[in-house]
């Protein structure tokens, strides 16, 4: 294998984690893109705006190729915590999904101008100089982790599960079958904590 296949695979594993979170946006409302469902706040348009200032760190200014516009307060500091994990009532769904559409472009233009080789610094922590090869990897993590979260939120507004909208990678069935799934399982819980 050479080192152009490993990118490319690299490039294919990262695409596909952009392309399932942003599907998981599909067909909803204001409200239940941007709605907690979880104790911390977790909501679907968070972590698209969460992903967006990470790629724009990670594969800008680690190499010295800053995103054009103008960095998202979320990366320079200049919001409260968790900050990046939620848009306000001013921060259209079109303006955070089309800056990560940007940002994701202005990533690969980086993947494809530099060698796997190729050292960057990143801005914080104790390992600075990071590779673009340590950076995919860490970014496809992290964009797949937050897929993660992005598949139980959307369970949670409407059911819909799966990496893509066909649901062609969960098992087939109906609500009934779900549900009764569903029963099997907590009744398993039940027993194996001696509640049952």
């Amino acid at each position: 294998m050479t080192a152009a296949d490993d990118k490319n695979d690299l490039r294919i594993y990262i695409q596909d984690a952009r392309d399932a979170l942003l599907w998981k946006l599909e067909g909803l409302s204001e409200y239940d893109l941007r709605r907690p469902l979880t104790p911390t706040g977790t909501n679907l348009l968070g972590l698209v705006k969460h992903v967006t200032g990470a790629e724009a760190l990670y594969f800008g200014d680690t190499f010295g190729r800053p995103f054009p516009e103008p960095a998202p307060v979320w990366i320079t500091g200049q919001t409260e915590p968790n900050g990046d994990l939620w848009a306000r009532a001013d921060e259209s769904t079109k303006e955070v999904v089309g800056r990560y559409r940007r940002v994701w472009a202005h990533s690969d233009a980086t993947i494809e101008a530099l060698p796997l080789d190729a050292v960057g610094k990143v801005p914080f922590g104790a390992r600075h100089e990071q590779t673009l090869h340590r950076v995919l990897v860490h970014m496809i993590a992290e964009t797949h982790r937050h897929v993660g979260h992005a598949d139980l939120v959307r369970e949670l507004v409407d059911g819909a599960t799966g990496q893509r909208s066909d649901g062609a990678n969960t098992a087939p069935g109906d609500t009934d079958w779900w549900r009764a799934h569903h029963d099997r399982v907590e009744r398993a819980a039940r027993e194996a904590g001696g509640l049952a």
